[in-house]
């Protein structure tokens, strides 16, 4: 073992030690720590050099890259040359004919579509059953809890918890924790394509990588709620919930999907546009006050992040500010400047942790979604959802840390 995952390793204990410390010093936890470092490990080790799982990377890899294919055909139809059709001029610079709007984000339309037919066909709720039952044999989890954990892995933070939003209210606190840091620690099946197809140039196996990440922060995000808010197997159900029926039709199915995805293309741009529009206004402010910008101060405070999860002091700066870009912007943003700068100058294995560790909705705009969706769906627990907010957003950054740290531990330099 190098020098460097040595550094992750002593990194991902650390990080389990500050989650215990914000806990309390509660009584420690052995069958959570065992099931959720031990898990991490495993999941990691299986995902990243077994043959047979890189050989699945490689074939996701190639789905997302004939989902973008016929994505473009569509937007080269309605948008023409801004969608990514022929342009009707020779390009000066390079790249300058990249959209954001109208090339990447109508991928969210096709995945909501998609994911709704996978939905009502019962092969989303078949995967998530069975990450369910190993959740709930591991760490002890309700199968409601379980249950919106692993659909986290696949939906996002508000749709995972209305699959068990007739069992919300009799969830104990440490539970709904749970259910809250997980659906921010992991990112939903749609982005999952997004993202990939943006830094597909500067990290091999994009879209498997991002799965990897989704898998292995679910484990992460029950290791650190069960040790930040202890109690968590205080409530228990006789059986795992039924998924809901959501769709009357495969073509019903087809058309909600669409919708939600609008919903969301939407949502995204807007919050992209004003995030990015606040940070830049602040930045006005600060840098002729303290001649630091706001991606400046991230860049010292999350540091001591970036070297727990084992990146080197010369690079820890570049990916500690790029995790501060994920938490107050988002990490639509931190992923766009991973590749538009052709991967921020950064070493292959840190580029890869970093790639891990950005890889879930742990920013402000998330959680202010999150906490409208969940109060809205359970107002009686409305006021428990609010207090766990933003201990909820801290736990799901330590998570998503944890996960770039198991990838330092197995990846050498």
């Amino acid at each position: 073992m190098s020098g460097l995952q040595l550094q992750s390793g002593l990194g991902l204990l650390a990080l389990t030690a500050l989650c215990w410390a914000l806990g309390g010093f509660a009584r420690p936890p052995w069958r959570l720590l065992l099931a959720g470092l031990g898990g991490q490990i495993v999941l990691g080790a299986a995902l990243l050099h077994l043959p047979f799982v890189r050989a699945g990377f490689s074939a996701i890899g190639r789905g997302v890259d004939a989902l973008a294919t016929a994505t473009r055909a569509g937007t080269t139809l309605v948008f023409g040359f801004l969608g990514g059709g022929p342009l009707p001029f020779a390009l000066m610079q390079p790249g300058a004919d990249f959209v954001l709007f109208f090339q990447a984000l109508p991928l969210i339309l096709v995945m909501g579509a998609l994911s709704a037919v996978l939905y009502h066909w019962r092969v989303l709720p078949l995967v998530v059953g069975g990450l369910s039952r190993v959740l709930r044999a591991g760490f002890g989890l309700s199968g409601a809890a379980g249950l919106s954990v692993a659909a986290n892995v696949f939906l996002g933070m508000v749709e995972a918890p209305l699959l068990i939003r007739p069992w919300l209210a009799g969830l104990s606190r440490s539970e709904l924790f749970v259910v809250m840091v997980a659906g921010l620690a992991t990112i939903s099946g749609n982005m999952l394509v997004v993202y990939a197809s943006m830094i597909a140039s500067v990290v091999p196996d994009a879209a498997g990588q991002l799965l990897a990440a989704s898998l292995i922060s679910a484990p992460a995000a029950v290791l650190v709620a069960g040790l930040m808010v202890p109690g968590m197997a205080a409530s228990r159900e006789a059986a795992e919930p039924m998924p809901p029926r959501l769709y009357d039709s495969t073509l019903d199915a087809v058309l909600k999907g669409i919708g939600d995805g609008l919903s969301l293309m939407l949502g995204i741009m807007a919050a992209l546009i004003v995030f990015v529009a606040l940070v830049a206004l602040g930045n006005m402010v600060l840098e002729p006050l303290t001649g630091m910008s706001l991606e400046g101060i991230a860049a010292w405070v999350f540091r001591p992040l970036a070297l727990a999860m084992g990146v080197p002091w010369a690079e820890s700066g570049i990916v500690a500010a790029s995790l501060g870009t994920k938490i107050v912007v988002n990490e639509f943003v931190a992923y766009l400047e991973m590749a538009t700068s052709g991967g921020l100058g950064l070493s292959e294995r840190s580029r890869l942790i970093l790639t891990y560790a950005l890889c879930g909705f742990t920013n402000f705009a998330s959680l202010g979604i999150m906490l409208a969706g969940m109060g809205g769906m359970c107002p009686e627990r409305r006021a428990d959802i609010i207090a766990l907010g933003p201990r909820s957003l801290l736990g799901a950054a330590l998570a998503c840390c944890m996960t770039g740290a198991v990838v330092g531990v197995l990846t050498a330099p």
